[in-house]
Order: C-alpha cells, then sequence, then structure tokens
C-alpha cells in the first residue's frame, strides 16, 4: 500500500505580514499531481490543516477544493490538530464524500478507516490534538477517576483503546496491519519558534514508547520533516525491558503490550513527522520542506521516501551594518528576508534604503553594537513560553520574581484560558 503523509498545512497563515494563500495553493496542485502520478492509495493529514479554529472563507474553499480534488483518485484519512477546531473541522465529516474520512473525535478511535491490499486489511486510527483537560476525563474508565493531567497520561490512554482495537480484529484473523495518525510532540523531536505551546503541567511532550504495536505512526505538529523511528523503537525496547524510558512516569496509565499478537513477531513501529509544506517562520529556514511518501508492504515491511516540495523563495537572515546589508543585495535580492542592522546610530531612511534593493523584506531590528541595552525595558521573545512572559510583567511591575503562590495562580489562570478556548472551538 503506498501512503503519502503530510500535515500542518496551516491555511490561512501569514509569514510577517506575508499572505501565504498563492503559495499554498500552488503546494496543494503539486500535492494533487504527485498523488495521481505515484498512484497513491491513502493520504494521511495528522493535524492542523488550518491555522486558527475559526479559519478564513478563503481558507475553507481551499482545503475543499482540495479534498473533492484528491478524493476523486484516493483515500484520504485526517485530523484535527491543535490550532484546528476539532467540532468544526468534525462537522461536516458525516457528509462528506466517500473516500474523506476526518476522525475529530476520541469515539473514532474505535472504528478506523479500513483500507485492504494484497497483505490484508490495514486499520488507520487519528488521534486528534488531545487536550488533556479535556481528553482525561472522556478517556478515563467507566465510573473511574480521571486521569492524570498530562500528555502521556491521555495519549497512553488513547494508544491503549487503539491496540485493543488491533487485538480484537486480530482474533478474527491475520493481524491487520495499523497506521495511527497523531498530533502531539513526542520527546526527541526537534521543534521551531513557530509551533503553539503544548506546555501542560510543566511539560509538553510524549514519550516515544508510548507508539508500542503500531506499524506506521503519521506525527504532525511539528513543523520540521524528521525521522523518530530510532528513538522509538528504542524506547519501546526500554519500556519492554523493564527500564524507565525518558519522559515516562508514574502519570501514564500502564500501557497494555500488544507488540506482539497471538505469537506473531514484534511489531518494531516506523514514526516520522512530515512537517509542513511550507515554512512559518525564520527558524524553519534550514529545513527541508517534504512530504512523504509510505510503502507499506508485509507486517514489518515499511519504506519512506522523502520527497521535497515547492518552496516559494529562500528565508535569509542577515546582520551587519546598513551598508554591509546593501552589499549583500545580489545574492539574497529575492530571498524573504530578516535583517538586523548594527549601526552605531540609526541610518536615516532605513526602510526605504532595505526596500530598494530587497523587495521582499519581511522584519527588521536596529540593534546598535556596542551600545548596551536598556534593562528597565524587558523584551519578549517570540519564542518565550506565554508564563515566562507573565512572569517577567509581574516581575517588572513589582521589582520583585513571582513567588510559587504567585506563579500557581498565573499559570491556573493560562491553563484556564486554554481549555475555555478548546470547549469553545
Amino acid at each position: 500500500m503506498r501512503i503519502l503523509h503530510t500535515s500542518d498545512w496551516h491555511l490561512g497563515r501569514t509569514l510577517h505580514g506575508q499572505d501565504l494563500h498563492a503559495y499554498q495553493q500552488v503546494f496543494h496542485d503539486f500535492l494533487v499531481d504527485l498523488v495521481r502520478e505515484r498512484e497513491v492509495d491513502v493520504v494521511v493529514i495528522p493535524g492542523d490543516v488550518y491555522d486558527r479554529a475559526v479559519p478564513s472563507v478563503e481558507a475553507v474553499r481551499l482545503l475543499g477544493a482540495t479534498l473533492a480534488r484528491l478524493a476523486e483518485i484516493t483515500t484520504v484519512v485526517l485530523t484535527p490538530g491543535n490550532h484546528d477546531s476539532a467540532t468544526r473541522l468534525g462537522f461536516g465529516a458525516a457528509l462528506m464524500r466517500d473516500g474523506v474520512h476526518i476522525l475529530a473525535d476520541l469515539p473514532g478511535l474505535d472504528h478506523p478507516v479500513v483500507v485492504p491490499d494484497e497483505h490484508g486489511d490495514v486499520l488507520f486510527f487519528g488521534l486528534p490534538y488531545l487536550e488533556p483537560d479535556i481528553a482525561r476525563v472522556q478517556l478515563a474508565a467507566e465510573d473511574g477517576p480521571s486521569l492524570a493531567r498530562s500528555h502521556e497520561a491521555v495519549t497512553a490512554a488513547a494508544l491503549d483503546r487503539v491496540r485493543r482495537r488491533i487485538a480484537g480484529r486480530a482474533g478474527e484473523g491475520p493481524r491487520p496491519r495499523s497506521v495511527v495518525l497523531a498530533h502531539t510532540f513526542v520527546t526527541g523531536g526537534e521543534g521551531s519558534d513557530s509551533e503553539r505551546d503544548l506546555t501542560v503541567g510543566g511539560v509538553d511532550s510524549v514519550p516515544a514508547g508510548l507508539f508500542h504495536g503500531i506499524d506506521y505512526v503519521a506525527l504532525g505538529h511539528l513543523h520540521g520533516c524528521q525521522d523518530l523511528t530510532a528513538r522509538v523503537r528504542a524506547d519501546v525496547a526500554r519500556r519492554a525491558g523493564g527500564g524507565a524510558a525518558p519522559g515516562s512516569g508514574p502519570d501514564a496509565p500502564s500501557s497494555e503490550s500488544a507488540s506482539a499478537v497471538d505469537g506473531a513477531p514484534a511489531i518494531e513501529p516506523t514514526a516520522w513527522y512530515s512537517g509542513s509544506p511550507l515554512a512559518f517562520s525564520f527558524s524553519e529556514r534550514t529545513q527541508r520542506k517534504s512530504v512523504l511518501l509510505v510503502e507499506l508492504g508485509a507486517p514489518g515491511d515499511v519504506a519512506v521516501e522523502r520527497i521535497a516540495t515547492p518552496v516559494p523563495r529562500r528565508l535569509t537572515e542577515l546582520r551587519g551594518t546598513l551598508e554591509e546589508i546593501l552589499a549583500r543585495a545580489d545574492e539574497h535580492g529575492q530571498d524573504w528576508l530578516k535583517v538586523t542592522i548594527t549601526d552605531a546610530a540609526r541610518p536615516a531612511h532605513l526602510q526605504e534604503r532595505l526596500r530598494a534593493v530587497y523587495p521582499h523584506l519581511l522584519h527588521t531590528t536596529f540593534e546598535p553594537e556596542g551600545r548596551e541595552r536598556d534593562e528597565a525595558t524587558p523584551q519578549v521573545r517570540p519564542e518565550a513560553h506565554p508564563l515566562e512572559v507573565m512572569d517577567d510583567f509581574l516581575a517588572f511591575v513589582t521589582q520583585a520574581a513571582p513567588t510559587p503562590q504567585e506563579h500557581a495562580v498565573l499559570e491556573a489562570a493560562y491553563q484556564h484560558v486554554r481549555t475555555v478556548r478548546q470547549e469553545a472551538s
């Protein structure tokens, strides 16, 4: 079976004010052509097709048109991420044409999409982004207490349900192969500053070993294409040997061992992030944007091919005096550019002079070398966690570091807002 893995389209997103819609259309045309040319059987999209819970009309139309085109030539399975609204994305699931499956809720874990090939059935399970404050109740045992408030606990419980379903199907015949679409931050993955923070209780990731017993794990959330197979298999082996896996702890329910069914060889998971097809921040400037073509053969036979996506233009960061920057226009004149100017005094007509030779300039910062920054004005870093910003603000206002009690109040307020926003979406 040939599977195309792509994620994190973030339709409706901009890059420092630059509208990306036209470039996203180019990617969608590329995707449809690739699916047709390579005779792809299933396209999997693990989350964040939209950039926000209430997408623009333009973004909705693009997604609808692309799904309609794909449905004519293949099967599509997609799940919502932390940027999407699971409720809104899942609202039209029952109305979708044949060939498009939106797995947007937890009951869907018991009803995988089944696609057969010459080796038997392949079960496709969707793990939408699991907000711990909500999922810990929904995934708890009937009449039992809520799960621990952590990404690990809710993800482990969801995957246990997946493995029970696989084991149940194995009892009816040969063990089916499985593909899990999961929108989460797996320990060992490399993030960038354009992904929305997922931290709950000080932890933003889940242990890689939770994904044991799955043939292919199609990951979404991180924007860089990366292979986590070795990390997942090593963590699975540590757990099987009784060792403490990195990031594991008492929060997680005891994960059922379903790597081997009825004496069959243990499945060694293959796990990848496809990454986003376009860059959404300058921290992604060195990433090679891709989609993944997965060949799923007999049980245990998985091969992954990385295919580059069309990139509209390079992202470049330059630092130096204005004259030094202007001198590099021949090399970087057509790039999307982020510039840091280091002249001792701010040059006159700075933006006009830069834009005259850099028409795609997106961001300019003035940081004069040799001059100390005024520490009386705190600087907010784009990658800073919201709680860190809140602590810094309180310290600035009160001229004293927040006490543990004050930090706890801020964290409770932050988590409450996250939960309310998730429920409202």
